[in-house]
């Protein structure tokens, strides 16, 4: 199973991380600050990141900014704040996904498991007999080998930001909403995913745009969502 670095100062909120996340048969490993778990990162495997905002020495905002330099595993923040500025910054900075706190267990276990599979996918190859390249201009997806290039050059996406760029591509010219796009890719009701969704949209216009601001590939309709042009 997968191995998963829990990162809080609170030990109990570790401990019960640990408890919950074990149950499900995942290995835990535990840091108390940021500065701890970029050294886990360091020395193991890890496939996923629960880290909290709020820690000594080196916290969670910076520490996930330091991991994204290199590393494209999922990240979950963890926050005591329930403002979508908080929740905001953490996916501006790279996190895939957020849990407030005080938070049920049982949530933060089915997000595990959903940053899990999407991580799993992307890593995979699919079925044989499948359309698996897909393509507008000089932007290419190789969905046998999870790869995104751009005039030849090689793109480093995320596995949400992957998969929302492969969902547009593969419907090029189609609107997609904020609400289709979140319900696809996330696979729950749409409850104040405009952020969230606007924020995984300027990433992917940063790695695969020249000019982000004057979009290429992906546009933005206004008051009705986003597509990709068919070039």
């Amino acid at each position: 199973m997968a191995k998963i670095l829990v990162c809080d100062d609170d030990k109990e909120i570790v401990e019960a991380i640990d408890i919950y996340l074990s149950q499900e048969g995942y290995e835990i490993r535990k840091a108390y600050d940021g500065e701890e778990a970029l050294k886990v990162l360091k020395e193991e495997e890890i496939d996923l990141l629960v880290i909290d905002v709020m820690m000594p020495r080196l916290d969670g905002i910076r520490a996930t900014l330091k991991i994204r330099e290199g590393n494209n595993i999922p990240i979950i923040i963890l926050s005591a704040k329930s403002e979508d500025a908080d929740k905001i910054l953490g996916l501006n900075v790279g996190a895939d996904d957020y849990v407030t706190k005080p938070f049920n267990p049982l949530e933060l276990v089915a997000r595990v498991k959903s940053q899990l599979r999407r991580y799993t996918q992307l890593g995979s190859t699919p079925e044989s007999g499948g359309r698996s390249a897909f393509s507008t201009g000089g932007l290419v997806i190789r969905d046998d080998l999870k790869e995104v290039t751009v005039d030849g050059e090689l793109v480093k996406l995320t596995p949400i930001e992957y998969n929302i760029l492969l969902l547009l591509v593969k419907n090029q010219g189609k609107v997609f909403s904020i609400e289709q796009i979140y319900e696809s890719i996330w696979n729950e009701d749409a409850i104040g995913a405009d952020n969230t969704v606007a924020v995984h949209i300027r990433h992917i216009r940063e790695k695969i745009e020249i000019n982000p601001k004057e979009p290429r590939y992906l546009k933005v309709v206004w008051g009705v969502g986003y597509k990709v042009e068919r070039i």
